[in-house]
C-alpha cells in the first residue's frame, strides 16, 4: 500500500463526501468515470455561524444529487443563497439551471452563457455571502473560462479541474491553452507561497493537504510531457494521434482521446515558442 503522504499533494484518505475544512463540505455526485474520477465534487461553503451558504459546481443534471446538496445544506442549518461555477463543462455545470430552480439562487460564472442573473465573475471579485470571503482567481488553461476560488479563512483554494485530487488534468484544446494553464499553475503557486494556502479542494478526487507540493508536481509533469512531445516530433511522430501513441503508451487507451486534446495544446505551445515547425 502506498502512503498517501508520499503522493503528490498528500491526498487525504477516507470518505470523499462530508466536511473538508471548517467552511467547506463536499457532496459527491454519482457520476464516477475515467474522466471524473470518483465523481464531481459539489462544494457547499459557508461561515460556521451563518445561515447562508454558497454552492460551487452543482454538477451534472441529476435531480437526486441536486436535492441531496440542498438537503445537506438544510440539515446543517444553511440556506443556499448563491451558486458559482468553476467552468462550463457538463459534469460541473449541467445541473446549474435546475439547481437554481430548486434553490431560487443566481448562478455566477465567467462565461455569460452560463449565468442566471446580471452578475458574472471576474478576477479580483470577492464573494461575501453570509460573511464568507471567497476571492475569485482566474485560472484558464483547462478551459478558457476556468476559475478557482481562494478561501482565505481556511487557507484553501477550490480549483475545479485546474488541479485534481488524483492524477493530472486535461488541457482541453482548442478552448484550453497550455501557456494559459502554466500561468494559472504559477498563479496558484503564488497563493501557496504568499497567501499561506495549504489545502486544495478539487473538482474531482480527494482533498490535497499540500497545495504547494501539488502545484510543483503539476508544473514538473507539464515540463516532462512537453519534453516528451518535442522528442516524439523530432523522431518523426508528427500527427497528434501518433504522438499520443508514443508518449502515452503506458496510459489506458480509453483516455487517449483526452490525451490527444492535451497533445494538440502542447503542439500549439511548442509551435508558438518556435520549438517545432509550424507545419506540424
Amino acid at each position: 500500500m502506498t502512503d498517501a503522504a508520499a503522493l503528490p499533494g498528500q491526498p487525504r484518505g477516507g470518505v470523499l463526501s462530508g466536511p473538508a475544512t471548517p467552511r467547506a463540505v463536499n457532496v459527491l455526485a454519482p457520476n464516477a468515470s475515467a474522466m471524473t474520477l470518483d465523481g464531481t465534487n459539489t462544494w457547499i461553503v459557508a461561515e460556521p455561524d451563518s445561515d447562508l451558504a454558497v454552492v460551487i459546481d452543482p454538477g451534472p443534471l441529476d435531480d437526486g444529487h441536486l436535492k441531496n446538496v440542498v438537503d445537506t445544506a438544510e440539515k446543517a442549518g444553511k440556506r443556499i443563497a448563491l451558486t458559482l461555477l468553476t467552468h462550463g463543462h457538463p459534469d460541473h455545470a449541467e445541473g446549474a439551471v435546475r439547481f437554481a430552480e430548486l434553490t431560487g439562487t443566481r448562478v455566477r460564472a465567467l462565461d455569460p452563457a452560463l449565468r442566471l442573473g446580471d452578475e458574472g465573475l471576474a478576477a479580483g471579485d470577492v464573494i461575501t455571502t453570509g460573511g464568507l470571503e471567497l476571492r475569485v482567481v482566474p485560472t484558464p488553461g483547462h478551459t478558457a473560462d476556468s476559475l478557482s476560488f481562494h478561501l482565505p479563512a481556511d487557507r484553501a483554494v477550490l480549483t475545479g479541474d485546474t488541479i485534481l485530487g488524483r492524477g493530472t488534468t486535461v488541457v482541453a484544446h482548442p478552448d484550453g491553452r497550455l501557456g494559459d494553464y502554466l500561468d494559472s499553475l504559477r498563479r496558484l503557486r503564488s497563493l501557496t507561497v504568499d497567501d499561506g494556502v495549504h489545502t486544495v479542494l478539487p473538482g474531482h478526487g480527494p482533498v490535497l493537504e499540500d497545495a504547494q507540493g501539488a502545484v510543483e508536481f503539476y508544473l514538473a509533469h507539464r515540463a516532462h510531457r512537453l519534453a516528451q512531445v518535442e522528442t516524439a516530433v523530432e523522431n518523426g511522430h508528427r500527427a497528434p494521434a501518433e504522438v499520443v501513441a508514443h508518449v502515452y503508451a503506458d496510459v489506458d487507451r480509453s483516455l487517449w482521446p483526452a490525451a490527444e486534446l492535451s497533445v494538440r495544446a502542447q503542439l500549439d505551445y511548442l509551435t508558438e515558442h518556435g520549438l517545432i515547425q509550424s507545419e506540424i
